[in-house]
């Protein structure tokens, strides 16, 4: 167990100031894996005020400032997302604390968010209420997903498929073909190496999206490259 001290108050914690302090831990050889890196996220969070409550709604309230006013260096990546959005209905798959399910909920869609962990799908809602934002956030796992078929107009894959195995992605990819109406939007990071402290089993790059468009029944699918890569897929008509 790592003992770790900061000085990261309630105004000044965020997804970026957590992740880039605990990254030098983990070069440092200080954490390592997927779950020390987890637990040491959560512990700097909840110390940085006097309580759970505060800590947590500092936190999201912080990073969502951030994103949106484009300092945080997540803020490309959910700016892209966004603006490939078609429709009114959303749903984030993966969503971990449920940042870019916000930001659209807060700009004015209807949106669902769904995430394999139960403690982050708790945030969300709790964050949610807080800010009286309206998102439907669900316990779900995205290769088996708990909606109807042609029942949201977008579904968000964002950053996700890299934490999956190959059969994993595809039932994924096919699951969100079979849930959006209009357009499942697909991002992944581009790395030299796959980070194990995110928990990413792969690296990726732009002939991997090539292979999955291959290999899941769509309507188009068009490859872009933006902090990363993306793949956007069209459903065929039912």
């Amino acid at each position: 167990m790592v003992d770790i001290r900061h000085p990261f108050t309630s105004d000044l914690i965020s997804d970026d100031v957590m992740v880039t302090a605990l990254i030098c831990l983990v070069e440092d050889g200080a954490l390592a894996g997927q779950w020390e890196f987890e637990e040491a996220a959560v512990g700097l969070i909840r110390s940085s005020a006097a309580s759970d409550g505060v800590a947590w709604a500092s936190f999201y309230d912080n990073s969502l400032r951030d994103l949106v006013t484009g300092i945080a260096s997540f803020s490309a990546v959910h700016r892209r997302a966004r603006s490939l959005v078609s429709g009114s209905t959303v749903l984030e798959v993966g969503c971990c604390f449920g940042f870019l399910a916000l930001q659209c909920a807060e700009s004015g869609l209807e949106v669902s968010a769904c995430d394999i962990s139960s403690g982050a799908i708790n945030l969300l809602r709790a964050a949610a209420t807080r800010r009286r934002t309206v998102v439907d956030a669900i316990v779900a796992n995205a290769t088996d997903l708990p909606f109807a078929d042609d029942s949201v107009d977008t579904v968000t894959l964002i950053h996700l498929l890299e934490h999956l195995s190959r059969d994993e992605r595809q039932r994924a990819l096919a699951e969100a073909l079979r849930v959006a109406r209009r357009r499942v939007i697909v991002a992944v990071p581009y790395e030299d190496e796959p980070s194990p402290h995110f928990g990413h089993l792969s690296c990726l790059r732009e002939c991997d999206l090539v292979d999955w468009a291959g290999h899941v029944d769509h309507a188009g699918a068009e490859i872009l490259d933006d902090h990363g890569g993306w793949l956007i897929l069209t459903p065929r008509a039912s």
